[in-house]
C-alpha cells in the first residue's frame, strides 16, 4: 500500500533553516510527481510546492519563492524541502502529497514551529 512518511520538522528560530524529508513507499516513486502542502493552526492547508515525477520542473506558492527548494531523489524514493530564511507564519504542519491511480495520498506530517 502507499505509505508515505515525513520527517525533519522541528522548532526552528526565525530566519533558520529545515529540510524535511518524504519516504515514500508501495508505488513506483519515480512514475509521480509529488508535493508539499501545510496546514497553520485555524487555517485551511495549502499548497507549498510541487516537483514533477522526474523532478525536471518545480513551481512554488508566492509565499515561498527564493526561500523554499523542494527535490526529489527517485533512487532514494525521497522527496525533500529545504526551507530557509523561515519566519513566524511558516509554523504549520507539513504534508506530503501524492496523486496516484485517481486517488489522494496524505502523510500523517511533520510539525514546524517557527519561533524565537
Amino acid at each position: 500500500q502507499v505509505q508515505l512518511v515525513e520527517s525533519g520538522g522541528g522548532l526552528v528560530r526565525p530566519g533558520g533553516s529545515l529540510r524535511l524529508s518524504c519516504a515514500a513507499s508501495g508505488f513506483t516513486f519515480s512514475s509521480y510527481a509529488m508535493s508539499w502542502y501545510r496546514q497553520a493552526p485555524g487555517s485551511e492547508r495549502e499548497l507549498v510546492a510541487f516537483i514533477s515525477s522526474a523532478g525536471s520542473s518545480t513551481n512554488y506558492a508566492n509565499f515561498v519563492k527564493g526561500r523554499f527548494t523542494i527535490s526529489k531523489d527517485n533512487t532514494k524514493n525521497t522527496v525533500y524541502l529545504q526551507m530557509n530564511s523561515l519566519k513566524h507564519e511558516g509554523t504549520a504542519v507539513y504534508y506530503c502529497y501524492a496523486w496516484i491511480g485517481g486517488m489522494n495520498y496524505w502523510g500523517e506530517g511533520t510539525l514546524v514551529t517557527v519561533s524565537s
